[in-house]
């Protein structure tokens, strides 16, 4: 994904003259003093920030710390070591880039994963040219159905490719990226739901749609983004006879120890009352993670749901990880970007919001 954030200018105040008076010798002393005193606790203060921002504990600057995201326990049905199993698992494969081996060794598993909890799965495929060799890439967007023949269905999608190389890595770009968060978590909270499936009432259809081509990108200003999710995008728009979607929910990561999930603008502006609806069920679960305000605007993979699918979908995402201030590390396409950076407990509160909405929603 990518992120855009709004410019902030600020503003110069305009010089203002000084005047020369004449006062009192103790006076000046006196205000001297007060300004030295005021410098000094000024300095103080930026001392104290400074320090709290280099001089963390290990376990905040080194090791993530598992803040709960939620105020009440999570039932036992969302099983948080099973969902980080799963993510485990998925990065035990390593590099997952589109058309790799990885990849390919990937959609096997999830393949037959799916089957055994009941769906009917498809690959739908296209080619692209490779954007630093001009190759063919074949690349495959799985597609997980329940219900199939239901009127009334709800899409989760997440994408399941890794960026090719940790770009962002300030020490290694180059080198092994396995995108626990920023890959991984989306598609292994997608899992754990699927686990939810066994008393699907017959009245709701669900497609799990796991999206290639998110980031196959070796250069941002020159490759495209978003591919899977595009194809997929103009495909159902030209399907006539297709049942269209009540709502969308993308996962992004999701995984984040210290997780932290605010409204997404763009959700906001082309699905205000499904991030609503989810949000609001998110407080009455008392999962607070789900943070009711708006912080950053993302480029992600329910931009083409929205404005070519017509698919009033949301991003559920926390871009901070893990978490913003100045000083703070860094995962987020990095070599960092690894399981122990991440949560089960994460997971399945997502996947414990998300499930009992789509009850809510799907209820006659």
């Amino acid at each position: 994904m990518m992120i855009r954030q709004p410019s902030h200018k600020g503003s110069r105040p305009k010089d203002t003259p000084t005047t020369k008076t004449s006062a009192d010798s103790s006076l000046r002393k006196w205000l001297l003093r007060l300004n030295l005193l005021f410098g000094f606790v000024i300095v103080l203060f930026v001392v104290a920030i400074a320090t709290r921002a280099f001089n963390r504990s290990p376990s905040r600057s080194n090791v993530a710390v598992v803040d709960s995201p939620t105020v009440r326990p999570i039932p036992s049905r969302y099983d948080a070591d099973r969902a980080f199993g799963y993510l485990e698992q998925l990065c035990a494969i390593g590099r997952r880039p589109s058309g790799s081996e990885g990849m390919q060794t990937q959609q096997v598993l999830l393949t037959k994963f799916f089957e055994e909890r009941g769906a009917v799965v498809s690959m739908q495929t296209f080619d692209i040219r490779h954007p630093e060799d001009g190759s063919n890439v074949e690349l495959a967007n799985l597609v997980a159905r329940w219900n199939p023949d239901s009127g009334k269905r709800f899409l989760f999608c997440a994408h399941y490719d890794t960026l090719p190389y940790p770009v962002q890595d300030s020490v290694n770009p180059r080198g092994l990226f396995v995108g626990a968060n920023d890959g991984a978590s989306g598609t292994a909270a997608l899992m754990e739901l699927a686990n939810q499936f066994e008393d699907l009432g017959a009245n709701i259809g669900v497609d799990i749609v796991l999206f290639d081509g998110e980031e196959f990108v070796f250069d941002s200003s020159r490759d495209d983004f978003f591919l899977g999710s595009t194809f997929f995008a103009k495909k159902y728009a030209a399907t006539a006879d297709v049942v269209r979607y009540q709502a969308g929910i993308l996962l992004d990561m999701v995984g984040d120890k210290e997780l932290k999930l605010y409204y997404e603008k763009n959700s906001l502006r082309y699905a205000r009352e499904v991030a609503r609806s989810v949000w609001g069920v998110a407080a009455r679960l008392g999962v607070t993670a789900f943070t009711p305000r708006s912080r950053h605007e993302i480029l992600d993979d329910h931009l083409p749901l929205n404005q070519i699918a017509k698919i009033p979908t949301i991003d559920i995402i926390d871009f901070d990880y893990p978490r913003p201030g100045f000083g703070a590390p860094r995962y987020w396409h990095t070599e960092q970007d690894v399981p122990s950076n991440c949560s089960g407990k994460s997971l399945t509160a997502v996947v414990w919001v998300i499930h009992q909405w789509l009850l809510q929603e799907g209820a006659p």
